[in-house]
This record gives C-alpha cells, sequence and structure tokens, in this order.
C-alpha cells in the first residue's frame, strides 16, 4: 500500500494550503460575525455572504466539487485515497471551508447517490444545480420513533397510489433541511412491507415545499444550533410522483450502504483535521500561558498530552488511509470492516485530542473565543451519526468471529 499523494492529489492540496491561508482563515470571524448578524435579525439559519463570496473564489481556483471522483466540472479524476487529505484539510474549518469547495455533507452523499442511480430527468432538475452549488439538499433517514442505527427498522412508509407515491412519517436529523437553498429530500421508507427486511426501503425524491411537509423544529447539538439545521420533519400523505423514485423499488437499503462508504472516509478525515487544528491550538496556548512561574510548555504533563495527541492523530490518520486505499482498489465491501473501525476509532481519538486541548486552555477552552467547543460538540456527534460505535464493534466482532 502506497500512501503517497499522487503528483494531481498534492497539486490540489497546494493549492487548497493557500486557499486557506489566503482566503478561509481570514474569513472564519467575518463568517461568525455574519452569523450573529443574521440571527440577531431572526434568520439564524440565513447564509452569510461570505460563504458565497469564498465559493466563487473556490470555484475560480479549480477547488470544487473534489470529491466526486467522476465530476466533470472539471473532471478531477481524484481518487478517494487522493481525496482524503484535503477532507482534512477541510475539517480544520468545518463550518465554512467543506462548503466553499461543494465538498460538504450531507450534499456530498447525495449527490453520489445521485450520479449512481437518478434517471437523466432527475439529474437536470436536482443533480447539476447541486454539482453547481445552487442549491442545497437534505437526506431524511432517522427517525425518533425506532432504532435507526438498524436501518430495517425504518417504518415511514411510502405506498403507491396510481403514478405517485404517498408518504407519511416522521423523520428528525435531517441535516440541512433548515437552510433556505435546501430544495430537495432523499426521503427513505418503506415501499413493500411484506418482503425480506433489506428489500422493503426505497429512496424517493421529495421538493421541500411538497404539500404536507413540515419541518417542526430545528435540532441543537449540544446546545449548538448549526446554521444549516437538523430538522425534525412530519410527512403527512405527501403525495410525489412515481418518477421520483430512485434506483430501484426495495433497493434503499443497499443505496444506503453504498453512500456510507466514501461518506465515512470524508466524515472521518474532516474530524482528523479538526484534530490537528485542536494540537495547533494546544501547542500554542502551552507556550504562551504561564501557571505558577514556567510556561505549560515546560510541564511534564502538557508534554505528555502533547505527545499522545500526536501518536493517536497519526494512527488514526493511517487506518483512514488504509481504508480509503482499500476501497479504491477493491471497493467499498472488501474495506467494510476498516470502514466499521475507523467510524469508532477516529470520533474517539478526536474527541479525547479535543478534550485536552479544552483542558489546557482552562476556561478559554469552555467559551466563545476558541473553536474548541464546537469542534468537540462535532466529534462527540460523530460517535452517533452515521451508526453508534456499538454497532460498528457489532460488525468487528462478527467478522473477527468468522476469521
Amino acid at each position: 500500500m502506497d500512501f503517497a499523494p499522487s503528483d494531481q492529489a498534492q497539486h490540489y492540496l497546494d493549492l487548497l494550503n493557500r486557499f486557506v491561508d489566503e482566503r478561509v482563515g481570514p474569513a472564519e470571524p467575518v463568517y461568525l460575525e455574519q452569523r450573529r448578524a443574521l440571527a440577531e435579525q431572526g434568520d439564524p439559519h440565513g447564509v452569510p455572504p461570505i460563504v458565497e463570496e469564498l465559493k466563487e473564489a473556490a470555484r475560480e481556483r479549480g477547488l470544487w466539487n473534489l470529491f466526486l471522483p467522476a465530476s466533470t466540472e472539471p473532471a478531477h479524476g481524484l481518487s478517494l485515497l487522493d481525496y482524503a487529505p484535503l477532507a482534512e484539510r477541510s475539517g480544520w474549518y468545518p463550518d465554512l471551508l467543506p462548503e466553499a469547495l461543494n465538498c460538504s455533507a450531507p450534499d456530498t452523499g447525495n449527490m453520489e447517490l445521485l450520479h449512481l442511480f437518478a434517471t437523466p430527468d432527475q439529474r437536470t432538475r436536482w443533480l447539476n444545480p447541486l454539482l453547481a452549488g445552487q442549491i442545497r439538499s437534505a437526506f431524511a433517514m432517522t427517525e425518533p420513533d425506532v432504532a435507526s442505527s438498524d436501518a430495517t427498522n425504518i417504518a415511514t412508509s411510502i405506498v403507491r397510489d396510481g403514478e405517485h407515491y404517498v408518504i407519511n412519517g416522521r423523520k428528525w436529523w435531517t441535516t440541512g433541511a433548515l437552510d433556505p437553498r435546501c430544495e430537495v429530500l432523499i426521503v427513505m421508507g418503506v415501499t413493500n412491507p411484506e418482503a425480506a427486511p433489506s428489500r422493503r426501503q426505497s429512496f424517493v425524491l421529495v421538493p421541500i415545499g411538497t404539500p404536507g411537509v413540515e419541518v417542526v423544529r430545528d435540532l441543537t447539538v449540544f446546545g449548538y444550533a448549526e446554521r444549516q439545521g437538523h430538522g425534525e420533519i412530519v410527512f403527512r400523505d405527501v403525495r410525489v410522483p412515481v418518477s421520483n423514485l430512485l434506483g430501484e423499488e426495495g433497493a434503499g437499503f443497499a443505496m444506503a450502504q453504498a453512500r456510507l462508504g466514501p461518506g465515512r472516509i470524508h466524515h472521518c478525515m474532516r474530524a482528523i483535521g479538526m484534530a490537528e487544528r485542536a494540537i495547533a491550538l494546544m501547542r500554542t496556548r502551552a507556550k504562551e500561558r504561564v501557571a505558577f512561574g514556567a510556561p505549560l510548555s515546560s510541564r511534564g504533563v502538557v508534554q505528555q498530552w502533547l505527545a499522545e495527541s500526536r501518536i493517536s492523530v497519526e494512527q488514526a490518520r493511517l487506518l483512514v488511509l488504509e481504508t480509503a486505499w482499500l476501497i479504491d482498489n477493491h471497493g467499498a465491501r472488501a474495506a467494510r470492516t476498516k470502514i466499521a473501525a475507523i467510524k469508532v476509532a477516529v470520533p474517539r481519538a478526536v474527541c479525547a485530542i479535543l478534550d485536552t486541548a479544552i483542558q489546557v486552555h482552562g476556561g478559554a477552552g469552555v467559551g466563545p473565543d476558541t473553536p474548541l467547543p464546537m469542534l468537540w460538540a462535532g466529534a462527540r456527534t460523530l460517535r452517533i451519526a452515521d451508526g453508534p460505535d456499538e454497532v460498528h464493534l457489532r460488525s468487528i466482532a462478527r467478522a473477527e468471529l468468522k476469521r
């Protein structure tokens, strides 16, 4: 296995690093101030103008849709392994940089689904505007009334009535549903309750303005109201044309699994970027802060924390790169145990590093003057999102017992 970046990947990484230094770093305080101003005006999910400025600047530099190897705008052709360090760098500014590159969740996974399974009409209506960064989308799978870590539990009904599907159910943690640019929901529901458990579900494309779609509330994450929102949505007799079916009836479970493989690489590498930023903040704090007559960096316990953080992030990165290599060379199915492993190992490691960085910062680590609390909330959520740790540990154990 060779994890060295290709010449093409290194080219994009150099471009991205310059973009971060020249535009994104200076834009972060502007973004935060614009968000505060929008919230004070009663628009907490409004789009700060700096976001569109950065999107235009990124596109001019060729830093656009890098996550999608088959993208023709332009045809980057990056492998998953090539994209991994780019995703890591974007994790330094998780609320700002992925969106500026048109590489933010849930749009990345949704675009991959549309690329793989959409009809020509669906591509024209939804995929092309998403690739152009003109609209946003959301993925409605998780439900409050069932254990959604087991996708076969999904209870939302999708019943065919002539040339329409009628949808009834309740979803939550539908990320992106509060964004004013969100125009389409990819909804998972049961189309054939009599089929085998993994063949009951299908995906249907639902324009968010369809009658019967009600966004009940926005869910906060450890008290943070994220700009794109995490919607709880009720579907009451929502009717969409049969032509809005994505892929085949009964293929929803398999399609969801296909979506999650590359997406977990993206999530984990962004999380590693979050950890690297935490370590950088920790280094600076340890050198500058004096306690009991000496810099924190001279204290053995702080040196130990820094060393252990470095070891942990290097281990996590190598595991993710190995997983990306396996997917590139042998497919997601061959890498499924590794995919489960990174989903457990990376958020745990990143949470521990962020917790240490918070400790080094003391009171500043839990307040609004550093990104550490926001980064910690995001990393901790990853231990539940896309399946909790326990589900992935179960999969790994089963594979181990079959050896």
